[in-house]
């Protein structure tokens, strides 16, 4: 099954053997303390489990510090997998006091202090969706990452010293002054596209909705399609390898 999955999903495959199982074994850990539920008549297969749980692991593989590997995901137990995607009823006041509602598709939604839902569809899809940068799983756990600081903002919780920074404080104003550079270039750019007829990014749109989707959509090309993101988000490579990727202590 393992190897199947592998097949399914070509992103999950790591270059070093000790990477591969080091994820195989994070898989396996994920699978012991999580829940899943299927909605709308859907069964959770084994098959189905660990292809989620594999993918939701691939962020947190390498983290250490503040949180080690699935720690970052002790907040919640449950995972509630559709079919496909699901229209989710909203309501917004503005600021002039006036309620808006309206109807949200969504693929996958992550509750600050609750479960994750997913569209079984869109993970089914995942394989081929890598070469567009698409990934809900992985989008919908860098969520749960950023939220592990309080609401999410776009910056998770950083390690001590994170890229030489003197304080918790400098590091932070740090990663949000890099992210909101790329964040604005690519509403700039999507701008662009959408007026004048400019080349339409590569990135998903959804990540002009704010810094937080920024930070999640860009994690998720980050991870399933390393070449195509480095080529438009360069300048993140290096902040997002020192999270997601940290060198190992010397000695």
């Amino acid at each position: 099954m393992w190897q199947q999955t592998l097949e399914h999903y070509p992103f999950l495959r790591q270059a070093e053997p000790v990477h591969a199982h080091a994820l195989r074994r994070l898989t396996l850990e994920f699978l012991d303390h999580k829940e899943f539920h299927g909605a709308n008549g859907l069964r959770i297969t084994d098959a189905m489990a660990v292809a989620i749980a594999a993918q939701a692991c691939l962020p947190v593989l390498h983290l250490r510090a503040p949180l080690a590997g699935i720690a970052w995901y002790d907040d919640f137990v449950g995972i509630v997998v559709h079919p496909g995607s699901v229209v989710a009823r909203r309501e917004h006041v503005d600021d002039a006091g006036i309620v808006h509602r309206y109807d949200e598709v969504l693929s996958g939604e992550a509750m600050q202090d609750g479960p994750v839902m997913l569209s079984w569809q869109d993970v089914a899809d995942a394989g081929t969706s890598a070469r567009d940068g698409y990934n809900v799983v992985i989008h919908e756990f860098v969520h749960k990452i950023d939220m592990r600081d309080g609401m999410p903002d776009g910056c998770p919780p950083l390690p001590a010293g994170f890229m030489g920074a003197g304080s918790a404080k400098a590091a932070r104003a740090a990663w949000q002054a890099a992210l909101e550079h790329h964040y604005l270039a690519f509403r700039d750019q999507l701008s662009l596209a959408e007026r004048f007829g400019a080349a339409e990014p590569w990135l998903d749109p959804y990540a002009a909705t704010s810094p937080d989707e920024f930070f999640a959509v860009a994690s998720e090309a980050y991870f399933v399609n390393r070449a195509r993101f480095v080529a438009d988000f360069d300048g993140l490579r290096p902040m997002f390898d020192a999270f997601f990727k940290p060198a190992a202590p010397a000695g």
